[in-house]
């Protein structure tokens, strides 16, 4: 089955390395960008349009973390993010994971697998990006801009519907209070009671009339949607976030 190419930025200060993944994925039709730094690789991630971004973690100037981390912060966009790394710690995995990495590859590595990665990550974000996106009970239509739950439509204002929409993109991974800020208002973020009044009215239409919750608080890391019915008692404070 053939595939589209696809747009990468390589961020990898190793330039043996680098040269050997290019080569690779050129030769298979892919486009490349490159940058041997965190803060270069930054810069090009919220400037340019990538289906994936490959990322060293050892990195000069800006550590692979942190630049993870600006990315899923400041990009208006979700980008695929897969680390390629020599830290093979669970730990190390954890780390990367948390800060919102969608893959980890550890070295040494088959350029093939790295390859056939890529190509899953862009399809699953593909997928996520379509005008008609289903999530369990949920359906997010883009283009008419409704949501439904089980079939029935539901009567969002726009913020609450710019939340979910933010949380359905990033599915499944959570959304920091941060990261939504930054989604919602930018860099002129208004305060924190607001997010929890519209996290509370969203909440409201979402979950209240149905039998289990889907806006999960993870309690000091953010928001995610869980579309499975178990732990619907986790956090019974949820339903109350927004009412102190």
């Amino acid at each position: 089955m053939t595939t589209a190419p696809l747009q990468i930025l390589l961020v990898e200060d190793q330039l043996n390395i680098a040269r050997n993944i290019a080569d690779y994925l050129e030769a298979k039709g892919h486009v490349l960008d490159f940058a041997t730094q965190g803060q270069q690789g930054l810069d090009l991630a919220l400037t340019n349009h990538y289906d994936v971004l490959i990322l060293d973690l050892n990195l000069p100037v800006m550590d692979g973390l942190v630049v993870c981390q600006q990315v899923r912060a400041k990009s208006p966009r979700h980008i695929p993010i897969l680390m390629l790394t020599a830290r093979d710690s669970i730990d190390d995995k954890v780390s990367g994971f948390t800060v919102g990495a969608d893959d980890y590859l550890t070295k040494p590595f088959s350029l093939q697998e790295l390859e056939v990665r890529c190509l899953a990550l862009s399809r699953r974000h593909l997928l996520q990006s379509e005008d008609v996106v289903n999530i369990g009970p949920l359906q997010l239509d883009k283009k008419r801009q409704t949501v439904q739950r089980a079939g029935q439509l539901l009567n969002l204002h726009t913020m609450g519907y710019r939340i979910l929409t933010v949380l359905i993109d990033a599915y499944p991974q959570v959304v920091s209070r941060s990261q939504l800020s930054q989604q919602l208002w930018g860099d002129e973020p208004t305060e924190s009671d607001a997010l929890r009044s519209h996290i509370y009215q969203l909440r409201t239409v979402l979950d209240k009339p149905f039998s289990f919750a889907l806006l999960k608080t993870r309690h000091g890391v953010g928001f995610v949607l869980d579309v499975s019915d178990e732990g619907n008692d986790e956090g019974n404070d949820e339903k109350n976030d927004g009412k102190k």
